[in-house]
């Protein structure tokens, strides 16, 4: 390697999830997930989440890009780029429909193999997710979600039952996409969509959050466990969404006040990388009264159960000023940064933050990073002659990855690949629209399900082929 490019081994691709691009919800025995129950929604009105599927609601995610049917044309469009690695995730349903049975449905395990071999005819690695905000919607409503310890066993049965199918298949793994969001626990919708555990009056949602993430870094680090002994060579990580909290200025209390926001969003890290948790949130335990339930022998499978490396998305970093309390809650301590402009859904653009990212949990746990999620949701319009002009994505990626190497070249930031989310077009998690494109393959259908579903190649495209064949180097 020289000082200006990446590792020859480099993994570039793109990232999507299963609940979010596949569609096929009622077909190949798959069971009903939390995701076939949310709404559209929009910039200016959130999801509704429904007890049942309701007729005169739409639900984008039963259709979604319909990649159930389309993967062949799809992975092969991905390999036109040049990708070297595809995350997606394995829709827990299809696997268990209810999440709780003790066989799996060989129909969904069977449906990725197909997915799996049609990447590595391609030489292209799987890289996979196994808990993706797609949990079984009977665990809610029978079990109370994680909020019930009894979902360990059936998570990592799922996950002995993936890592035995598909070990030599797949050699890279994480067990629960962005499992910190919910630390924003004044969000209901995050907490839903992380643990499945609807709030009612009354709740203490903060220690509820607690006892569910526990419950979730124990079944994690089980599952490393348990994929390890099937095939050592296996890579199993944990994956958070990256935020870093910047103090709004250089006063003493906004600069404590953003190290303990960074801590209180990201401690899962420490769990899962370090096997312990840090003495600031047992203290804090103590202080709040919270005898969560947290055994010996849970502290012991979380000692030996630590991840590979650590996956990520970046997106956006935040800033917060201290007002008049240390327990940082994300909605209401959060300013404005006037150093940083945003997107049209706005979400701040900061290309440096993630350089900062890179360098901080370098610094603080010392394993390999692999960026798994970063991109742009955007407009885009689809021209009479199928073409898309995506400068405004092309830029805002060019402008992250210019940073991801100075990190990686100038910094000796240890990275392993770089996987844009939604490298073709899907149903937005946070709204559900289609109009929030991020992919470099357009897909023609808009926010209610209408169009021809064809692809087609934004010049995103071209250029991101050119930056995988370059290893970074043709910007």
């Amino acid at each position: 390697m020289t000082e200006s490019t990446f590792p020859k081994n480099f993994l570039w691709g793109g990232a999507v999830t299963a609940h979010q691009l596949e569609g096929g919800y009622n077909e190949g025995g798959k069971g009903i997930s939390i995701a076939d129950l949310m709404t559209l929604g929009g910039p200016n009105h959130p999801r509704e989440l429904t007890a049942t599927i309701e007729k005169n609601k739409y639900y984008p995610n039963h259709k979604a890009i319909d990649f159930y049917h389309h993967y062949k044309e799809d992975i092969k469009l991905m390999a036109e780029m040049g990708f070297k690695a595809f995350r997606t995730s394995i829709a827990w349903t299809r696997i268990f429909p209810n999440g709780d049975e003790t066989q799996p449905n060989e129909e969904g395990l069977a449906f990725y193999d197909k997915v799996f071999d049609e990447c590595l005819k391609y030489n292209i690695e799987p890289v996979v997710t196994l808990s993706h905000f797609e949990m079984p919607y009977h665990l809610v409503t029978e079990y109370g979600g994680w909020s019930n310890r009894k979902l360990i066993d059936f998570f990592t049965r799922f996950a002995h039952v993936c890592f035995e199918r598909y070990h030599n298949k797949v050699k890279y793994w994480m067990t629960f996409n962005e499992i910190n969001n919910q630390a924003n626990y004044e969000s209901d919708i995050s907490v839903y969509e992380n643990s499945g555990i609807k709030f009612k009056e009354g709740d203490d949602k903060q220690k509820l959050m607690y006892q569910a993430a526990h419950y979730e870094m124990v079944a994690s680090a089980e599952a490393v466990q348990i994929g390890h002994a099937i095939n050592p060579d296996m890579q199993i990580g944990c994956m958070l969404a990256f935020c870093p909290i910047y103090p709004a200025s250089p006063k003493p209390e906004d600069i404590l006040f953003a190290q303990r926001a960074m801590d209180s969003r990201l401690y899962f890290g420490d769990v899962q990388v370090n096997g312990e948790y840090p003495r600031w949130l047992t203290q804090y335990f103590k202080s709040k009264n919270y005898n969560l339930d947290i055994t010996d022998k849970d502290l012991e499978i979380l000692k030996h159960g630590t991840v590979d490396y650590i996956a990520f998305s970046y997106y956006m970093s935040f800033a917060v000023k201290y007002t008049d309390h240390m327990d940082y809650r994300e909605y209401s301590d959060l300013v404005e940064n006037p150093f940083v402009k945003a997107s049209d859904w706005g979400w701040p653009v900061d290309p440096v933050g993630l350089r900062y990212s890179l360098n901080w949990m370098t610094t603080r746990w010392h394993k390999s990073l692999f960026i798994v999620e970063n991109g742009l949701g955007a407009y885009d319009k689809l021209t009479d002659d199928h073409k898309v002009h995506d400068d405004y994505r092309i830029e805002y990626l060019r402008s992250h990855i210019k940073e991801m190497k100075k990190a990686v070249t100038e910094d000796g930031v240890d990275l392993w690949g770089y996987l844009p989310w939604g490298c073709i077009d899907l149903v937005s998690a946070s709204t559900g629209e289609m109009n929030k494109r991020y992919g470099f393959i357009y897909v023609d259908e808009d926010n209610h399900g209408n169009g021809s579903m064809k692809r087609y190649k934004k010049d995103s495209f071209d250029w991101y082929k050119k930056v995988i064949e370059s290893n970074g180097t043709d910007l």
